[in-house]
């Protein structure tokens, strides 16, 4: 079989002394050593310059790693136990936030009026199923595997078939360069983004879209439930009593400081007095403005990378992207080209874009 001469890679070139610069007496005749490698790839047999951890095969285009090993993955079990333990704490934490909600705050709303009840009951159905409904396509839904492809034999390999493909050792079969191995779910992941735990599953190409959709809904349903457990509250807040105040001291920053002590200990003492419907509200609404703070600053970071252009592992790993909010609009947007339908509409005339442009300088 011919063999084939590969790319090498982190191969300092040494210098050859040239030869009119030696004495007559030290010429002598060097000879290369070569090494014979097999391209996992394509199958073909290469001939390296100079033993080379890392070679590029010059037919297919894989990346061949000799010094890569298998490593075993520990406590693989532990880890995927701890996802499942996050999936069925927080499927209980969502259902007790529905159910505690209406328990709580739906009799005092229909008390008031019965067309706020109705309103809100909408409202509160609408937002429950969609919270669910996403949570459940990026829990339970596959990231995004890596594309098939033909590998090992050279007759059925093409050139640049595998171009920049690399070996996964833990998989066994090729790995693209778009995809990167999550230890805890034990495969591949396509445009892999990050493996999060609380939804058990990888973020990757299959669901980056459920994930940012549940993110849209949680912060959406927090900020929903802290104004409604607010709202409610007023209505069924004991009376607060507190000490009058003193105004023989004026009304500088002392005084000012008082008075908001004296309400804060009224406000307390006020708790006591509470129903357990109304613990239930203060405890929704201390949950849910902390939560929706939280995943608010997730949800930011995300939607960055996305007009970036890029994932939250190529942005560890320095990767550039190319930032245009056309890459947010590819993102959320249908999955076939809308110039099938619409030959002559092109959305890039109407969306800004914010793509660096070479300038030039009149002299």
């Amino acid at each position: 079989m011919t063999s084939l001469i590969s790319e090498c890679f982190e191969v300092a070139p040494k210098a050859t002394p040239v030869m009119a610069d030696l004495p007559k007496e030290h010429f002598i005749a060097s000879v290369m050593e070569d090494y014979d490698v097999t391209c996992w790839g394509c199958g073909l047999h290469l001939l390296l310059p100079s033993h080379a951890p890392v070679f590029k095969c010059g037919w297919c285009g894989a990346l061949t790693n000799q010094n890569a090993g298998k490593r075993e993955c520990k406590y693989f079990w532990l880890r995927r136990l701890r996802d499942r333990c996050f999936v069925c704490i927080l499927l209980m934490f969502m259902l007790f936030v529905i159910c505690g909600g209406v328990w709580a705050a739906f009799p005092v709303l229909f008390s008031i009026s019965y067309f706020h009840g109705i309103f809100h009951s909408i409202i509160t159905f609408i937002l429950s199923v969609t919270t669910v409904y996403t949570f459940s396509s990026a829990s339970f839904a596959c990231a995004g595997t890596p594309p098939c492809v033909v590998w090992g034999s050279y007759p059925a390999v093409g050139k640049g078939a595998l171009e920049n493909y690399t070996f996964c050792q833990l998989c066994s079969k090729p790995k693209s360069p778009r995809s990167h191995h999550c230890r805890s779910c034990g495969m591949c992941i396509l445009d892999m983004d990050h493996h999060c735990p609380f939804i058990g599953n990888c973020v990757g190409a299959a669901n980056h879209r459920h994930f940012i959709a549940l993110l849209i809904s949680v912060v959406t349903s927090t900020f929903y439930i802290s104004i409604m457990t607010m709202y409610v509250g007023w209505h069924i807040w004991p009376s607060i009593t507190y000490e009058p105040f003193d105004h023989s001291y004026g009304y500088g920053i002392d005084f000012a400081m008082r008075a908001i002590r004296e309400i804060i200990y009224g406000l307390l003492k006020s708790v006591v007095l509470l129903s357990p419907r109304g613990l239930v509200l203060v405890y929704l609404f201390v949950s849910s403005v902390s939560l929706g703070i939280g995943l608010s600053i997730l949800l930011w970071q995300q939607l960055c990378f996305i007009y970036e252009g890029k994932t939250y592992l190529n942005h560890l790993n320095d990767g550039v992207g190319e930032k245009d909010c056309q890459n947010l609009v590819q993102f959320f947007g249908c999955p076939y080209s809308i110039s099938i339908y619409l030959p002559h509409c092109s959305l890039s005339r109407f969306l800004p874009s914010f793509r660096k442009k070479t300038q030039r300088h009149k002299k």
